[in-house]
């Protein structure tokens, strides 16, 4: 297996459907044997439902579901133990990511002998206040704390060297965090790749701006026990 794509979900049923078929059409073409994992994080929609189907009828797409909602970290982390690809990349179920990025992502990876290389949303499309102000101001700590030379950390859409991902345990809301992780793990290759950026076709987004706080006080948590721990 070249490749696991990893997908974590909570209430995206109108998306899925079109996401799988996006993600076959970007692999077409592609010298790459791939595996999908959906990791259903506990949606009380129909998005379990339409997994199964999924799963049924393509041999390579698995399907995980969560008796509960457990958050992004937690589907992200059983993903990885489940990936058997000799690269992992990670995307969103929103229809925001596109998914034709990940064969680019991974050439670069290969190409440049990175560890980790993340996707840069650089032009975005969403709430200028809400989101991309305090997004800007995220990356901006992120990069004064970590020194990882990075303008979007908590991208969704990101590739890694399998030992990588297997390597970062992840837990509470460290999913953000996963350039710093892998850095105090010794995995110092990490690159960026522009990446677009939809704009949101179904549904409404899942987090509140109260994450931004908690983000602040996890990157303080994250250099004290780089340092001190």
């Amino acid at each position: 297996m070249d490749v696991s794509v990893i997908i974590p979900l909570f209430n995206e049923s109108e998306s899925l459907k079109e996401l799988d078929d996006w993600i076959s059409l970007s692999f077409k073409y592609e010298d790459f044997d791939y595996e999908v994992i959906y990791v259903d994080d506990g949606s009380n929609d129909s998005s379990w439902d339409i997994i199964k189907s999924i799963t049924i009828s393509n041999l390579n797409r698995k399907g995980i579901s969560f008796n509960r909602n457990y958050g992004k970290s937690q589907a992200l982390s059983l993903g990885f133990s489940e990936a058997k690809g000799k690269y992992v990349a990670t995307m969103d179920a929103d229809l925001q990511d596109s998914p034709e990025e990940i064969p680019l992502m991974v050439k670069k990876l290969i190409e440049n002998d990175l560890d980790l290389i993340s996707g840069w949303k650089k032009k975005r499309h969403d709430s200028f206040i809400t989101k991309r102000v305090p997004s800007y101001f995220f990356n901006f700590v992120a990069r004064v704390f970590s020194g990882i030379n990075l303008n979007d950390f908590n991208c969704g859409i990101k590739v890694y060297k399998n030992e990588v991902a297997k390597s970062i345990s992840l837990y509470a809301d460290m999913h953000r965090f996963i350039p710093i992780l892998a850095k105090n793990k010794g995995f110092n290759r990490i690159g960026e790749h522009v990446v677009k950026h939809q704009p949101r076709k179904y549904g409404k987004t899942k987090f509140g701006n109260e994450r931004f706080i908690r983000g602040f006080l996890d990157i303080i948590t994250l250099w004290f026990t780089e340092k001190f721990g």
